[in-house]
């Protein structure tokens, strides 16, 4: 098939044409990946069978070689024939091995021993490969920058309206701690995602015919795949252990599209405080030439609006009757579009923000704009702590006046009498505040620092 027959847009725009994309996540979360991961499992189970004397070591020999010979076509082919995935797997494994080792090739497992076991493997592989590395190089990324312009003035905004100074690295900061946070959940839900080897009902009624202790054996055939086993399982594993791991990747989701949200207004024409950088032969519109638009940022925001409404599908999963039905069957297949799509916004957002264009002549200039009503809250604070006996009425009252007559807030302040033995009580440094607001910024460069110390030796990067 070729790539533009796909349907999913993931895999003929997003995905598919880049190949160090594909490369990386093909491996884990492809169809076919699925399969060899199936596979794995019940190599596992035929290792374990020979250890425990069960069956002899040859049959596992002869299992893992007829195991490579497999492939994912053959086994669709068979499951076309008899309609049940599994039996076809299972069936594609018996008929390159002896007579002698056919009866221990799922021996005393159900179905979804394998798939559970399969799934859980193949995505605790692609965090610990791909997702986490991804999101540690975003981290480094973001510490970099925020590092960079831990000095660099902004105006804070609440509520979309001008509030008190911060810097541009504070701003960044933020990111830095939310996503650092989010790095730790996601490594704790990856190390929590649990296997199951307990039968058609969870009971170990099959393996309980063979061995004294079936838990045991459960926990040696997780081993050889590294999971551990659920506490109780029915014929599904306990389903918050997955819940939990795409929980955490959607909301490391929602930092990744906080940001991007973010960086797209600074970026609107208005403001224009920072700007993705533009290629020489970048078209921004088909009929503006002029446009610049923040399509990165934009397509961060557009896919987080896609995957973290699935986030409810996980939760609904979580709903089996009785032992197991197969409601989750068909929804539980769209879990590696979730992980895909992360990696590619993730990659994306490192790209663009390693290279974000910061102009601190916008910065500067938007500063300017309320610098003078910027001084109130400390004007405000400052008096009250002098004595002031109404310090917050009496700054709203000529913020009012500075606004109408346009005289700056600080020369009406020292143009009063009435207030003349506060201001006088003011040190040095309180009245060069009220001159130049811009020093107004607490200790943002101080705590940008701080904090990107800290997630740098947490996440040791």
């Amino acid at each position: 098939m070729e790539l533009f027959d796909n349907i999913n847009p993931i895999d003929f725009r997003y995905y598919g044409r880049n190949t160090s994309a594909f490369e990386k996540l093909n491996k884990y979360l492809s169809e076919k990946a699925f399969i060899s991961y199936q596979l794995k499992v019940e190599l596992a189970l035929v290792k374990v069978l020979s250890e425990k004397g069960i069956c002899d070591k040859s049959v596992y020999t002869e299992t893992k070689k007829a195991i490579d010979k497999v492939s994912a076509e053959e086994v669709y082919k068979e499951e076309d024939r008899i309609h049940h995935n599994i039996r076809a797997l299972v069936n594609c494994i018996r008929k390159n091995i002896s007579d002698k080792a056919k009866p221990f090739i799922h021996f005393t497992a159900t179905s979804y021993d394998i798939v559970e076991n399969a799934n859980s493997l193949r995505y605790k592989d692609v965090a610990e490969n791909v997702v986490i590395p991804d999101l540690l190089e975003l981290e480094k990324t973001l510490i970099e920058l925020a590092v960079r312009e831990k000095n660099t003035l902004q105006i804070g905004r609440t509520h979309g309206q001008h509030a008190e100074p911060i810097t541009f690295g504070f701003t960044i900061s933020g990111y830095v701690s939310r996503l650092g946070n989010r790095i730790k959940s996601i490594k704790a839900s990856t190390d929590n995602l649990r296997g199951k080897f307990s039968g058609a009902v969870g009971c170990y009624n099959a393996s309980g015919l063979f061995f004294k202790d079936p838990e045991e054996f459960e926990k040696a055939v997780l081993k050889e795949l590294d999971l551990k086993p659920c506490l109780q399982s029915s014929q599904i594993a306990e389903p918050e252990h997955i819940t939990d791991f795409i929980h955490s990747i959607i909301s490391g989701y929602s930092v990744l599209a906080n940001i991007a949200d973010d960086m797209r207004n600074l970026q609107r024409s208005e403001i224009n405080e920072v700007a993705e950088i533009f290629g020489k032969k970048q078209v921004g519109s088909s009929t503006m030439p002029h446009k610049r638009n923040p399509i990165n940022f934009e397509n961060v925001k557009s896919m987080y609006k896609e995957f973290m409404p699935r986030i409810i599908t996980r939760y609904l999963d979580q709903i089996s009757d009785h032992q197991r039905d197969l409601t989750n069957s068909a929804s539980s297949r769209f879990i590696p579009e979730i992980i895909a799509a992360f990696v590619l916004s993730v990659n994306r957002l490192n790209k663009i923000m390693s290279k974000l264009v910061v102009d601190k002549d916008s910065l500067n200039k938007n500063f300017e704009k309320n610098k003078n009503m910027i001084a109130a809250e400390p004007a405000y604070i400052l008096l009250a702590a002098h004595g002031h006996p109404d310090a917050h009425e009496y700054i709203r009252e000529k913020t009012l006046e500075s606004g109408k007559t346009g005289t700056k807030l600080n020369e009406l302040l020292s143009s009063d009498s009435s207030v003349k033995k506060y201001l006088e009580k003011f040190t040095k440094e309180q009245i060069k505040i009220l001159e130049n607001p811009g020093n107004y910024t607490g200790i943002a460069a101080k705590k940008t620092e701080k904090v990107c110390d800290y997630w740098k030796k947490e996440l040791n990067l």
